[in-house]
């Protein structure tokens, strides 16, 4: 008995159903090759009361200053390395999305029309014949029956390495905002750093022009001139190497932003620069879920793990289906008259017998792979930790090197007056003036510096925990 279309679409589509095996292994993530908490002087910022987590903090509450808020959303708008990692969550779509068209079939419709001619010599009737038939109809292209789980294991690992570019695209979305406000905060502080130099430099050069007069008149010596001169090249020094700074800070920030700086609103100066230092440092455990770095390192793996099942299947029978359903006549005008139903049907077995070893070193080869995506999710964990607790060790003494150095500067300042009303009085020189106006540049750049590494450190608190996701 010749079986019917019907009859034999059910049991194509039963036999799909029922390929329910899969080869690929069970997947048993490593434990996290870190300790279990962070260093107890890294738990939380001395004085100050835990606020909300990182990853709850939208970016637009971290920073609140207008201008660099400005420049982060250009920067998420314009910068090219970001573009070019939503194209590569694009680019992964679509090729999920190829893979997962091999789980169900392929339905073409087809219609030809051929005229063929049968010379007399080879004819079964002893003269030429001239053939004309036309066909339309729906056509089933080679299907496979996934009895042994190749293709759904494909199409796992091409869902796996598509959410591991998503999560590699927020992963490089958090970078480009710590970035982006760290290279805003560097001019800043170049800025500030480049005022105290001229202001330095111009209290020098006038300093030295008194020196000068004095020198001429011979109420003081050489070696005064010199050190005066000294320290007026000195700060010229120190303008100039600020000066390019500064520059080299803008041009980071212009590569960053993607866009011109320009129609900004002006920003509050780094020492009134508003950061939230009191986010909770939690556990590492926390780092697997929020950090979107070690997301993209899983998927990877399961990936990886996937791609074993389909080198697996690759040691087994493949069957696919190749089937045709239509109608057929010899004349275009009676393609649709009864009786003209034809169809076809060609199940194919293929069953590797002899390969050369290329089925046994697509599975090692996939096995290896599935080893180095493990190696990279632990190793990917570490550098996390790693960040983490660098960050919350350094916020843990910075803000008390911030009240120090401001406490330096201070007693620096009163060491100049001190010193400067001793050389009025004649009891010191005035090489005791110099080394304190010395000392006092010194403090003040000092000071300048540690604010910046301490909103920088809040910053990469803030990024290393897994903020910047969000907006609001």
């Amino acid at each position: 008995m010749i079986p019917s279309p019907a009859r034999l679409a059910v049991t194509a589509i039963a036999a799909a159903v029922l390929a329910g095996c899969s080869l690929t292994p069970e997947l048993v993530r490593p434990q996290a090759p870190v300790a279990p908490a962070f260093p107890p002087h890294a738990a939380a910022a001395p004085g100050l009361t835990p606020a909300r987590a990182a990853v709850d903090i939208g970016w637009r509450d971290f920073f609140t200053d207008a201008r660099l808020q400005s420049l982060i959303a250009s920067a998420l708008e314009n910068n090219r390395d970001l573009r070019t990692a939503a194209l590569r969550i694009e680019e992964a779509r679509a090729q999920y999305n190829v893979q997962s068209a091999d789980l169900l079939p392929n339905l073409n419709g087809v219609g030809s029309g051929t005229r063929t001619r049968t010379p007399a010599n080879v004819s079964p009737v002893g003269r030429a014949v001239n053939t004309t038939a036309y066909q339309v109809g729906l056509s089933l292209a080679s299907f496979e029956l996934d009895f042994f789980g190749r293709v759904r294991s494909l199409n796992e690992a091409a869902l796996a390495a598509y959410l591991a570019t998503e999560e590699a695209q927020r992963a490089a979305q958090i970078s480009l905002i710590a970035e982006t406000a760290k290279a805003y905060l560097s001019e800043l502080g170049a800025g500030e750093q480049l005022v105290l130099a001229q202001r330095t430099l111009q209290s020098r050069e006038e300093g030295y022009k008194l020196a000068k007069q004095r020198f001429d008149v011979g109420a003081s010596s050489a070696l005064d001139l010199r050190l005066q001169e000294t320290l007026v090249q000195s700060a010229r020094v120190s303008v100039l190497t600020l000066q390019r700074q500064q520059a080299q800070a803008r041009n980071a920030l212009t590569l960053l932003v993607g866009a011109p700086l320009q129609n900004l609103p002006a920003g509050a100066d780094l020492s009134s620069q508003n950061v939230v230092t009191s986010i909770p440092a939690g556990l590492p455990s926390d780092l697997l879920a929020n950090r979107p770095d070690i997301r993209a390192a899983e998927s990877r793996l399961v990936a990886a793990n996937a791609n074993i099942g389909a080198a697996r299947a690759a040691f087994f029978p493949r069957i696919s289906l190749t089937a045709a359903l239509g109608t057929a006549s010899t004349a275009l005008s009676g393609l649709f008259d009864s009786g003209t139903m034809s169809w076809s049907f060609a199940p194919q077995l293929t069953l590797p017998i002899f390969d050369a070893g290329r089925n046994r070193g697509n599975l090692d080869l996939a096995v290896v792979r599935r080893d180095l995506a493990v190696t990279d999710y632990e190793r990917t964990i570490q550098t996390a930790f790693r960040e983490a607790a660098d960050a919350l060790v350094a916020r843990g003494t910075l803000e008390e090197q911030v009240e120090a150095q401001r406490l330096v500067r201070e007693a620096q300042a009163d060491r100049l007056k001190l010193a400067d009303q001793r050389f009025r009085a004649g009891v010191s020189s005035s090489l005791d003036v110099l080394d304190a106006q010395r000392e006092l540049f010194t403090a003040e750049q000092n000071l300048v510096q540690t604010r910046l590494l301490r909103l920088t450190n809040a910053v990469d608190v803030y990024r290393t925990l897994g903020g910047g996701l969000t907006v609001e």
